[in-house]
């Protein structure tokens, strides 16, 4: 039988994604590189797609999408009804800049869903466009990271400000949900709880 089994995970919860996640079709990929080696990473501000992959996605009739910040920003037009219905969130990757999301858009907590992908989990972007995001920016609603994510990050990209991760298919949801409470006192403040270890424990003097 099909394994139907959620990899989403949202505000501690295994749950079922609403989100149709939309994309464009494959481009060309140039490799790049640097001094004899090839570059893994994309840039910041690199543009990686083109006119015709923004023309030629595909984007369903009814239902909860969730687009590429390029194809939101070039299709906006088409886009504003379910923008206004909140069926409509948007996705970026980690080397588009976070400036041109919220330049497309009045008001950021308009979108219900904003989504980041990793494309590899050593790219660690991710979690400055999340505290951005939350402190910066005031984005209020579902911060969701997807791609390359994986167990051992999930801890620090909530102290980033996520709430939601959708886990890499090959990876089991169930543990990764438990590494959320794998420390009990983070020490230093963050997003999720600002206040320091030492501001919000209250330790008892040790008795001579």
């Amino acid at each position: 039988m099909p394994d139907h089994r959620s990899n989403l995970i949202l505000n501690n919860a295994i749950v079922e994604d609403e989100w149709t996640l939309v994309t464009m079709p494959a481009g060309e990929e140039v490799v790049k590189k640097q001094a004899g080696k090839v570059v893994l990473f994309k840039l910041t501000g690199e543009t990686s797609y083109t006119p015709e992959q923004i023309a030629n996605t595909v984007i369903p009739a009814s239902g909860k999408i969730l687009v590429p910040l390029a194809v939101w920003r070039e299709r906006k037009a088409e886009l504003t009804a379910r923008h206004a219905a909140g069926e409509l969130g948007v996705w970026l990757a980690t080397h588009e800049l976070l400036e041109d999301l919220i330049a497309s858009v009045e008001d950021i907590n308009s979108f219900p869903l904003i989504a980041v992908h990793v494309e590899r989990f050593a790219d660690g972007r991710i979690f400055s466009i999340g505290n951005l995001l939350r402190t910066r920016y005031h984005y209020k609603n579902t911060l969701r990271a997807f791609g390359d994510v994986l167990r051992d990050q999930l801890f620090f990209l909530k102290r980033c400000g996520f709430n939601s991760y959708l886990i890499r298919a090959d990876r089991s949801a169930e543990d990764a949900l438990a590494s959320l409470q794998d420390f009990s006192q983070p020490y230093q403040g963050a997003v999720d709880e600002q206040l320091p270890v030492w501001r919000r424990v209250n330790r008892q003097p040790v008795a001579q």
